[in-house]
Parts: structure tokens; C-alpha cells; sequence
């Protein structure tokens, strides 16, 4: 495993981390509370460090059953949590969203009692969820500098929800020095936001970091949703529409020269394809199983993407992979209501989560 430093922080990430919304929630399968500490303290055994969890997963599960699995480790792993949501005072509805709490008040009390969940008295890593960029107003970044003052986060950051609101938000994490880190939905299939972020880093030569998640666009590059495959109506990946899977099957045959034989599967390219970029500290799949885990943390070691097919990666992207029907994913694809991705040029992509 490499490890890469969140912006300029001092904070290190491993450069595969650990999602733990997969523990705490039965949105990606449901086990027990020992088989999700077991797959926690596994990935710390493959060289996983960077554990990235949030206080609504489960409503403050995955935050215990982290810091529960993580306890006689807490100096060899960066944890980092997410606050925002107000889920005490919310009932959760199916995969809905929840009502948004920004005041500094609320975050001081969410971040406390997070805090007491992971047991322990800091986090490496702070993330506001899915906040608009109109709720990050002056007292709220005030706030999150006292965080830092006081040690009780090393370094912040501004996790995007694609579907709620992404572009703008984005870039003003990125503009903001208070910010280390935007965490967002980044693959191959789904460039945008991503790239437009990468774009932004750079023409700012800002020190903020890429987080990406979702690299395996909802199990399609790591092949876990084929054409064989049935999704329950429990699954939060039955709420795309078959198209988007039909055409997303085809870009997938379009990309197996990313393969190499005994050297480096799809699911480990789909990883490499984001490392190839310096900006993205780490890349954090969602874990099912042990077996995705020993896979997917080697894709540190395995061989990177050359210039070439790299290259040709972004080739296929820009043509769509050469394929000219419907994918079905119009109506998921906002970004408070669609005005700034429409005002900055780009068509509207990327409606994971």
C-alpha cells in the first residue's frame, strides 16, 4: 500500500481507503456486528489506514462499530467522519435525504457526539455532508477553523453529494483555504464532477485533495452487476434505469485493454485510472466482502496506467464510447437545479451515491 497526504494537513490517507457506510446499514448487504468489525480490522491487515465513515450511516452504527473495530489501533489509522445531517431529530425515510443542520451550534454538539461514537477525542478527517454552498456561510468556516484550533480535526474537507448539489460547492471548498479535501463520485463511466475538479486544482494551483468514491460505478467495473444479475428492491442501485446499465455493459468491453493478466483486473484498473492523477489522495470502493478487499487495497501495488492507455481512456470518454442511444439517466442528473453545471459548459452527469 502507498499512502498520499490530504492537501497540505500532514494528514496521511492510504491511497485505498475503507467506505464504512457498507457497516452500520443494510444498503450494501446486511451482516452482523463481528462481521463488520472482521472486515474492518481485514482491511487494516491488507494496509488500508484511511477509514472514512459519517454520523448518519445507520444513525451513529458504522461510527461505533468503527471505533469498536479500530480501538487498539486508533495510532496506525486516519479516521475520518462526516457531520451535517440531522438525523436525531429525523425519522430516515427509505434512501431519502435527510433535513440539513449547519448551524455552528449543531455542528459543535454533531462533531461531540460523534466523537463519543468512534471513542476517541479527535478525528484526522472532517467532512460536512452534502452541504449547499449557501449553507457554508463565514460562521460555519469560523467554526471549522475552531475544529482545527482545538484539535479536535486535523484537517477538513466538503463531502458532495452529486445529485443534491455538486459544481459550486466544489469549487468553493477548493477556493477556500480551510478546506483540505473534496470528497466526491469520480470513475471512469462518471468523469464529471471529477475532472471538473481536477481542472479547478489546477488552474487555482490549490493544495486541496481528491477524494473519490464510487470508482467502480455502482458494481459495473468491478463487474459485480452484470447482465445475469438481479437487484433487490432493497439494493439503492435498483433505482437506475436499465438502459443506463445496458450501455454501461458495452463501455465496459470497450475498456478491457485495461486488463493485464495475473497483473491487474478491471476493478484494480478502475482504481488505478484515478490514482494515475496526483490530486486524488485516495480512492475509497465499497467493500463487500473480504475477497473485494484483498483485490482491491493490491491496486496500490499493481502496475499503473501508461500515458497511452490513459490517453485512450479519456479518447472513448469524450465519444461516449461510441454509442449514440439513451441511457435512461436524464432526470438524476441535477446539480442545484442544473444552473451551475449548465453555466459552466458541461452536460450533466454523475447522479451516484
Amino acid at each position: 500500500m502507498h499512502y498520499r497526504e490530504l492537501g497540505d494537513s500532514g494528514v496521511e490517507v492510504s491511497e485505498v481507503g475503507f467506505g464504512a457506510w457498507v457497516v452500520g446499514t443494510d444498503w450494501w448487504g446486511d451482516r452482523s456486528e463481528q462481521q463488520a468489525i472482521d472486515m474492518v480490522r481485514h482491511a487494516l491487515d491488507r494496509g488500508i489506514t484511511y477509514f472514512d465513515t459519517g454520523d448518519v450511516y445507520g444513525h451513529g452504527d458504522s461510527e461505533e462499530l468503527v471505533g469498536k473495530a479500530l480501538a487498539e489501533h486508533r495510532d496506525e489509522v486516519t479516521l475520518a467522519t462526516k457531520i451535517g445531517y440531522d438525523f436525531y431529530d429525523n425519522p430516515q425515510a427509505g434512501h431519502g435525504e435527510l433535513p440539513k443542520e449547519l448551524t455552528p451550534e449543531y455542528l459543535r454538539e454533531a462533531l461531540d457526539r460523534s466523537l463519543d461514537r468512534l471513542g476517541t477525542d479527535h478525528v484526522e478527517f472532517l467532512q460536512l455532508h452534502n452541504a449547499n454552498v449557501d449553507e457554508v456561510t463565514p460562521e460555519v468556516r469560523d467554526v471549522l477553523r475552531e475544529f482545527k484550533a482545538d484539535g479536535r480535526a486535523e484537517a477538513i474537507g466538503w463531502a458532495l453529494g452529486p445529485s443534491i448539489g455538486w459544481l459550486a460547492e466544489g469549487d468553493a471548498a477548493i477556493e477556500d483555504d480551510v478546506f483540505d479535501a473534496v470528497q466526491t463520485v469520480f470513475n471512469l463511466l462518471e468523469q464529471d464532477p471529477g475532472m471538473h475538479f481536477l481542472e479547478t486544482v489546477r488552474e487555482l494551483d490549490s493544495d486541496t485533495s481528491i477524494l473519490a468514491r464510487v470508482p467502480h460505478s455502482s458494481g459495473l467495473l468491478n463487474e459485480q452487476v452484470t447482465p445475469e444479475t438481479e437487484l433487490g428492491d432493497d439494493d439503492h442501485r435498483s433505482h437506475r434505469p436499465t438502459e443506463w446499465y445496458e450501455t454501461g455493459w458495452e463501455k465496459v468491453e470497450a475498456l478491457r485493454f485495461l486488463e493485464r493478466d495475473g497483473d491487474r483486473t478491471m476493478g484494480q484498473a478502475a482504481i488505478r485510472w484515478l490514482l494515475h492523477n496526483d490530486e486524488v489522495a485516495s480512492v475509497t470502493p465499497t467493500f463487500r466482502t473480504t475477497a473485494d478487499i484483498d483485490e482491491w487495497a493490491e491496486a496500490s501495488e499493481v502496475p499503473p496506467l501508461s500515458a497511452q492507455e490513459y490517453d485512450r481512456v479519456q479518447e472513448l470518454y469524450a465519444s461516449n464510447f461510441e454509442i449514440d442511444r439513451f441511457d435512461g439517466m436524464d432526470a438524476l442528473r441535477t446539480s442545484v437545479d442544473g444552473e451551475d453545471i449548465e453555466a459552466a459548459g458541461l452536460d450533466k452527469r454523475a447522479a451516484s451515491y
